[in-house]
């Protein structure tokens, strides 16, 4: 039967405690590609606890368990098969720099649902505070298959836009191993989607998959690798959309955008906010008040099926 909207919108937030030191940021950085070369000074900022810095997007593995795209489907009111379940994209807001060890409160509830007629779109929000205020906030986006149809809003629109049309700033390749998803789901995401093969094939897949989180965090270091001077304290927020699958194995083509200034992108920041997320264009606004605020624009495919998409709508917006 169709999702109970009204369930799960006006289901109390469910608050966990969560905790993590240098050995979960440190495996999650292995987990999305980092450690090559073994020894490269840049490499060792994610390996090394003595030089250790945190990658933001740490943030949607911190503390263990299931992802957002999980536990929304334990949320009162949503009862559905995991197989028919896709993780439609992805949104973080930074508060202050994620710190290599900590312990915070994790409030979780759904802030959206919408109906798509043959799908339902939930938006789980996640917002993260520690003894000194807020960490981060994120959004999971998680798109049901087969479970619309109750009459409910439509929501904003689910098609990917295309990458911009002049000739990207900077473009970078990340050749992924055999084992990244084996790797990647010891951070707490065991959806066997991502390892076992006739799991794969009744959700419709040749193989099993590389989660999605990887592929966002693979990206999210490469734009700070490339353009950020290595930096991770410098990203304020960072989202996607999900446009298609990445396999073990393959290379990422990272393409990415960077304008002289943050002018001209007030309608992304608009869109952002009707998908649930109006904060984000509010911080990108202090930051430029600061005079410090940037944004990038990045567009990810697969090199060895003719570049298909990967991630869409993907901006890395810093300070």
């Amino acid at each position: 039967m169709p999702i109970d909207a009204a369930g799960a919108l006006g289901a109390a937030p469910r608050v966990r405690e969560i905790s993590w030191d240098h050995k979960d940021v440190q495996l999650y950085h292995l987990g999305i590609g980092a450690g090559r070369p073994a020894t490269d000074p840049g490499e060792l900022r994610y390996t090394l606890e003595s030089r250790l810095h945190v990658l933001p997007s740490f943030a949607t593995v911190a503390g263990g368990g299931a992802p957002g795209v999980i536990r929304t489907l334990s949320v009162p009111g949503v009862d559905v098969d995991l197989a028919h379940v896709l993780h439609g994209g992805q949104r973080l807001r930074l508060h202050r720099p994620v710190p290599v060890r900590g312990r915070a409160g994790a409030a979780s509830r759904v802030v959206a649902a919408y109906d798509k007629g043959t799908a339902a779109v939930l938006v789980l929000r996640t917002e993260v505070t520690d003894a000194d205020g807020p960490l981060w906030t994120e959004e999971a986006e998680v798109y049901v298959r087969g479970e619309g149809g109750w009459g409910g809003e439509r929501g904003p629109s689910g098609r990917p836009s295309p990458p911009p049309a002049e000739p990207a700033t900077h473009v970078a390749e990340r050749v992924l191993r055999e084992d990244q998803a084996l790797l990647y789901r010891l951070s707490g995401d065991w959806n066997p989607l991502h390892a076992d093969p006739e799991f794969a094939a009744r959700a419709g897949f040749a193989r099993p998959v590389l989660h999605g989180l990887c592929t966002y965090g693979a990206t999210l270091k490469t734009v700070v690798d490339t353009l950020l001077d290595g930096d991770v304290t410098r990203v304020r927020a960072y989202r996607t959309r999900f446009a298609g699958v990445v396999y073990p194995g393959e290379t990422l083509r990272v393409r990415m955008w960077r304008p002289a200034g943050a002018e001209g992108y007030g309608a992304e920041s608009g869109r952002a906010g009707e998908a649930g997320e109006a904060g984000e264009a509010g911080e990108a606004g202090e930051a430029g008040e600061a005079g410090e605020a940037g944004e990038v624009r990045v567009a990810v495919s697969a090199v060895e099926r003719g570049d298909a998409p990967v991630l869409a709508d993907t901006v890395v917006r810093y300070g």
